[in-house]
């Protein structure tokens, strides 16, 4: 029998692993409460109850709120309030797959930005080629909703802006950054929610517990297991691996609400995968090659 006691690589793999699918599970559960209460609402249910376990999680009260650099704060908030509304308006009306697929250029186009390898121009070729083959041409029974379409572009567009928000010194530690940031998010979504018609039933005891769900899964369980991954990984296995997302995704769709992809759609999955994973290596290797000029220089 296969013991991980001895291969923390291994275990950090298998951790990482389920945080992806804990995370993409979270949307399938998020396409259900969408049957039962507005988008919004469920989006700043995720936000308000993510933030107060990560809280606890964290420690957020220890915390020297005067080293708190407000404006790095308060971007992050933002763009995490961004990404995680527009992301569930484009679930809402697109397969998860597709919806996380279009998300994922934004990431994508932030590392590509940096990059200044060769081969960028073919894991930008390899994008564009996997964006125009998600369009299910000449099929209108598999037409996309374009609206959903703008809505998940404007989520990774949000993501990219929380990748460079993030990397902003904040005066606090990440974990805290996150709590502080995702507070922040919560307060610019909630209003909205409230004005939109959200329903004080989302308390009750019995839709509680899927709203619960839903922060365990979207960010509480995710962002502990990564944590826990990152110590036995490179920056290379994780972003490897944080590119296949968009695959887990429509694998979750395809189980649990029973979203089928055309096999050009499957396709495209597999292209932008493949710029992703390849961006990251290309990244990576250029980043050591840079440390190892300047540690010979120094």
């Amino acid at each position: 029998m296969l013991s991980l006691k001895n291969k923390p690589h291994l275990q950090a793999l298998l951790l990482l692993l389920i945080a992806m699918i804990s995370v993409q599970s979270s949307g399938t559960l998020a396409k259900v409460l969408f049957n039962h209460f507005p988008v919004l609402t469920v989006a700043a249910m995720r936000l308000l109850l993510s933030s107060l376990i990560l809280a606890v999680i964290f420690k957020i009260w220890t915390i020297d709120f005067k080293q708190v650099r407000w404006k790095a704060i308060i971007s992050y908030g933002l763009a995490l309030a961004g990404m995680n509304a527009l992301f569930y308006m484009s679930i809402h009306r697109l397969p998860l797959g597709i919806a996380v697929s279009f998300e994922f250029i934004g990431p994508l186009s932030v590392a590509l930005f940096y990059a200044r390898q060769k081969f960028d121009f073919v894991w930008v070729g390899l994008a564009i080629l996997g964006l125009i083959l998600l369009f299910p041409f000449d099929q209108v029974s598999h037409s996309l909703d374009p609206i959903g379409i703008a809505f998940a572009l404007g989520a990774g567009a949000c993501w990219a802006l929380y990748i460079v928000a993030g990397q902003k010194p904040s005066g606090i530690s990440g974990n805290h950054t996150v709590c502080l940031g995702m507070f922040i998010g919560m307060l610019c979504i909630l209003p909205i929610a409230l004005f939109t018609g959200m329903s004080p039933t989302v308390f009750e005891p019995s839709n509680l517990m899927y709203f619960i769900a839903l922060a365990v899964l979207a960010s509480a369980l995710p962002f502990s297991l990564e944590m826990i991954a990152l110590r036995n990984l490179t920056a290379l296995s994780f972003g490897t691996l944080m590119s296949v997302e968009p695959a887990i995704a429509a694998l979750s769709g395809f189980i649990v609400l029973g979203e089928e992809l055309l096999w050009n759609q499957w396709l495209a999955l597999a292209t932008i995968i493949t710029a992703s994973i390849g961006c990251t290596y290309t990244t990576q290797k250029a980043r050591k090659q840079k440390e190892k000029v300047n540690k010979t220089t120094s």
